[in-house]
């Protein structure tokens, strides 16, 4: 056999090995990197924003999404003891912070380390947004997307060396990886379409996870509808944007209530958040 038939081979079963399913939907996915490793390095990132970033001095507003994040947690916990899946929890150390900082930004690493910006805060508005913000974030670690991002990237821009291999040869060029795997860049090419894919399922499961803390799902389409409104309701064409489209976003979050709160009923906190202003 020839040599490069040989690696394309290698490859193949290397890519058929790495595939795995989403929990929550079941979606097959390519993650290739061990995630204890992509963990590691998403703490010295997120260590180092922290030491270059002012934490909001703010204590009402950062215990409410605290107090939010926490209820996630445990939402996240009851669902996946029911599935049997508790053991994929096992490298999560959920942690939640406020900083001050104008950006409409928010964002999960892997592990678990959120942050939220000051900025988005007047978007949000209500507990039960932040519910359906840091539901949707988190969604993103459980459902391993900056993996699978970073393995698509690998793959395309590294030849798909292990991440020991990137990190030694071209520790810059990762670096920007993992940075654009987690919303910092965005590419415009064959990678958008999965970026899509992502936050589509990333709203699904947030959602669910919002309804079974016991927040108020029906937040979900409006706060969606005032973070479009906070970009001048401008909207580039869906080809173009690693965001769904805002009127199939409202529209699906909306069909997707009645699954939600199947999830509610059958994996429930069993209490109701009461909604307070942020």
């Amino acid at each position: 056999m020839k040599p490069k038939f040989l690696l394309t081979l290698s490859v193949a079963a290397i890519l058929l090995a790495a595939c795995t399913k989403v929990a929550f939907t079941g979606r097959k996915q390519l993650k290739m990197l061990p995630e204890s490793e992509l963990a590691a390095m998403s703490l010295t990132e997120y260590n180092q924003f922290l030491q270059q970033n002012k934490l909001s001095g703010d204590a009402q507003k950062t215990t409410l999404v605290r107090e939010v994040g926490h209820n996630l947690k445990r939402a996240i916990e009851k669902y996946y003891l029911a599935k049997g899946l508790s053991a994929e929890l096992k490298g999560f150390n959920w942690e939640f912070n406020l900083v001050e900082d104008p950006l409409v930004n928010a964002w999960c690493m892997p592990g678990g380390k959120v942050v939220v910006y000051t900025g988005i805060l007047p978007v949000v508005q209500n507990t039960d947004a932040m519910a359906v913000l840091l539901g949707h974030e988190m969604a993103h670690a459980l459902a391993y997307h900056g993996n699978e991002r970073m393995s698509q990237m690998l793959v395309a821009q590294l030849g798909g060396v292990a991440l020991d291999v990137a990190l030694h040869d071209k520790p810059e060029e990762t670096r920007e990886l993992l940075q654009v795997a987690y919303g910092v860049g965005a590419q415009v090419g064959a990678l958008l379409p999965f970026s899509r894919k992502h936050e589509s399922e990333a709203d699904e499961i947030g959602l669910y996870l919002a309804a079974i803390a016991g927040y108020d799902i029906n937040e979900a389409p409006a706060f969606w509808d005032r973070m479009n409104a906070k970009s001048g309701g401008g909207k580039m064409p869906e080809f173009l944007s690693t965001h769904p489209d805002p009127g199939k976003r409202s529209t699906r979050l909306k069909q997707l209530a009645a699954k939600a709160e199947e999830h509610r009923t059958q994996y429930g906190l069993g209490e109701r958040q009461v909604r307070k202003s942020l």
